[in-house]
């Protein structure tokens, strides 16, 4: 199998799962327990959270641990609108739907005003848009670092930059960009993360939120993470969470430089073979890890079916739902035509990606285009 998958989720590294294992086994207590079970617990936790902050340049009470990208970003829009007397809110059609349906859901339902700003077919969105749409009762900005479809990494810098001179508040979902380019949390006022998408444990993430800020809690039923996240802490996951961040911060420069030859490797092999391929998104400003292709004329769903049964793992930014192939949101959002965004491929590489995988993902993609194409022209010719 070539998997070709990782923005979706990572394979865990051996240092995380080593980290697991005794919270798994020795010492299974609930961090809450006021007994030597319990204690030896919370030190696991209070480990974790002293690593992570360090990692990351914050402060260990600046970290919230919650259930993975959906909850950090879901906490960290919600939570923090909430918390504030304004009711207007401003992010982009682009972002990961943790953070889209989050403001809909605030726009729909609890009286926010949202400004939906400008976004180039590049996938960068609009910043002199961003500068003129903020008012005085702006509540917050939640713009996301990398976007998990394309790879288009957003000025997070002149961003951060708009709100601080107007005074607003800004989070960024950096759940693609962490382990992949510098996070730098001196420019946001939270920050979604995620642990298995950097080589963690799945239903494990954490939320950075800038000492002084309150937030409400979004779930009731308990006093944990200083009352801001109620539930019994999985320590596990958090353990295996801060050695992976450990892990993938180790070497990260190097190992994106590594990808993105590979992935120039592959997109030289695509475009060499395949006449009517397009590259999705900012050739320049993206993740190094991240190829998005149409191939104008032919289906993703196909195509995505067709590598499967070659062994290689690749997705697409279409979502099937009761039966419907949908074209991707982000596309869309981009400006690009529907018959592109729904022939959409996106392969995206990570620690384990070979030169070897490289070339063969090339050769299957020239093979299995071509052949869907003669058919796609014999069932044309016929009908």
């Amino acid at each position: 199998m070539i998997y070709l998958d990782y923005n979706a989720t990572t394979p865990l590294c051996a240092p995380a799962r080593e980290a697991m294992l005794p919270y798994l086994d020795k010492f299974f207590g609930n961090a809450s327990s006021i007994h030597q079970a319990g204690r030896d617990a919370r030190a696991g936790v209070d480990y974790a959270r002293d690593q992570i902050a360090g990692l990351v340049k914050a402060k260990p009470h600046e970290i919230i641990f919650t259930s993975g990208a959906t909850e950090s970003c879901n906490l960290g829009v919600l939570g923090m609108a909430r918390g504030r007397s304004s009711k207007h809110l401003i992010s982009c059609k682009t972002e990961h739907h943790g953070v889209l349906h989050a403001i809909e859901h605030l726009e729909k339902h609890e009286g926010f005003e949202v400004t939906w700003l400008r976004v180039f077919e590049s996938g960068i969105i609009d910043l002199d848009h961003l500068a003129d749409s903020i008012r005085d009762d702006t509540a917050l900005v939640s713009i996301m670092a990398a976007n998990n479809e394309t790879g288009v990494l957003q000025p997070m810098a002149e961003i951060s930059k708009i709100c601080r001179e107007r005074g607003v508040l800004l989070h960024s979902d950096m759940v693609q960009s962490f382990g992949k380019i510098d996070s730098d949390l001196s420019l946001v006022d939270a920050a979604s993360f995620c642990a298995h998408k950097f080589y963690g444990p799945k239903g494990t993430g954490f939320l950075f939120l800038r000492r002084g800020l309150s937030i409400q809690p979004i779930m009731f039923g308990g006093s944990h993470e200083n009352q801001r996240r109620p539930g019994t802490e999985n320590v596990a996951g958090i353990a295996g969470m801060a050695a992976a961040a450990e892990f993938v911060l180790r070497d990260y420069e190097k190992e994106q430089a590594r990808q993105s030859k590979l992935r120039d490797e592959l997109w030289n092999a695509i475009a060499s073979a395949v006449r009517q391929a397009q590259q999705n998104g900012d050739p320049t400003h993206r993740l190094a890890n991240t190829l998005n292709v149409s191939f104008v004329g032919l289906d993703s769903e196909m195509l995505l079916i067709a590598l499967d049964l070659k062994g290689v793992c690749a997705s697409s930014g279409s979502a099937c739902m009761v039966g419907s192939v949908r074209a991707s949101h982000v596309l869309l959002a981009m400006g690009l035509p529907v018959e592109r965004a729904r022939s959409a491929v996106r392969f995206s590489l990570g620690k384990q990606t070979t030169a070897d995988e490289i070339k063969k993902t090339g050769n299957a993609v020239a093979e299995i285009v071509e052949r869907l194409t003669k058919r796609k022209a014999s069932e044309y010719a016929v009908a």
